[in-house]
Formats: C-alpha cells, structure tokens, sequence
C-alpha cells in the first residue's frame, strides 16, 4: 500500500472509533435533523469502509510471464523496464503540523463552552423547577412566602419604602 493510502485508511479507522455517534443522536430535536444525521453517518460509514477496503491493500504484482507468453517477450520487457522506473514520490504532511496546535486549541475551547453550556442547562434547569414550584402556589402563596425565596426583591422593595420611591 502507498503511504498516502495507508496514512487515510488509518486516520478513517481512528476517526470511526472516536466519534460518538450515540452522544450526538442524543441532542438531535426534530425528526428532519435526525434523518440528516443518519445520512451523514451512513455517507461515513461507506467511506471509511471504502477506505479500509480499497486503499488499504497492496495492489497485485503484475504477472508478467503472463503477458510474455501472449504479447511477446520485447514488448512486455519494455512496459516492466518503464514500470520498474516509475518512482511514485511518497507523501510527505505539511498541513497537519500547521494546523494541529489550532485544532488542539479549538478543541479546548469547545470543552470549555460545553462546561459553561452544562453549568447554564442546569442553571436553567433548577430556574424551570422553580417557575413551576410558584405557578402551582401563586393563587395561595403570601408576600412573605415569595420573599422568603427572593430576598433580594425583598432587599429592594424595603429600599424602595424606606426611600419613599414608589417607581412613577
């Protein structure tokens, strides 16, 4: 297999095992997202398998006995000649080094904004469950129940008295 080949078909087989698939199916909301998702993933699923398959084989030696005793041995001399001469260059990465520490910090920044993201879900969360608790005791509930859950508009609206600002 030519370097280049192999170095796709190995980065394909590590970027299969890595993805979570299951995790981002989990986010999706509408029916349309999850339809795109499972295309995109069946569209992956066929190129890695193309890769791991086709890319990932030496390709079979010539047979050039074979073609001697059909063709002729001058001819099929000559091609073996030009195909031994053939150097196929092998492939050398100049972008990944380059953009590896951008990727590497992008990746930080995506952990970080995932953190603030699951500190405000669960911010949002408790603030739900607290907007439900009150709608269900607002038609019983006294001023001194709310402020005992809200003391800093207690804070303010004792202020506000003790000031003589009514807010007009």
């Amino acid at each position: 297999m030519s370097g280049a080949g192999k170095k796709v078909a190995d980065v394909a087989f590590k970027a299969s095992r890595t993805i979570d698939w299951e995790g981002m199916a989990k986010v999706l909301v509408t029916d349309e997202a999850r339809r795109e998702f499972s295309n995109l993933r069946r569209a992956f699923d066929e190129v890695n398998t193309q890769l791991q398959t086709k890319f990932s084989q030496e390709p079979e030696p010539i047979d050039w006995d074979f073609y001697r005793k059909g063709i002729g041995s001058g001819i099929v001399d000559m091609y073996k000649e030009a195909y031994d001469s053939v150097e196929i260059p092998k492939y050398v990465d100049n972008v990944t080094p380059e953009y590896k520490p951008k990727f590497d910090a992008l990746l930080v920044e995506l952990k970080e904004a995932e953190h603030k993201s699951l500190k405000e879900s669960e911010r949002l969360e408790k603030e739900i469950v607290d907007v439900q608790e009150i709608s269900k005791k607002l038609s019983t509930m006294t001023a001194d129940e709310y402020f005992e859950k809200h003391p800093e508009l207690k804070k303010k609206f004792d202020d506000e008295i003790r000031n003589d600002y009514w807010g007009y």
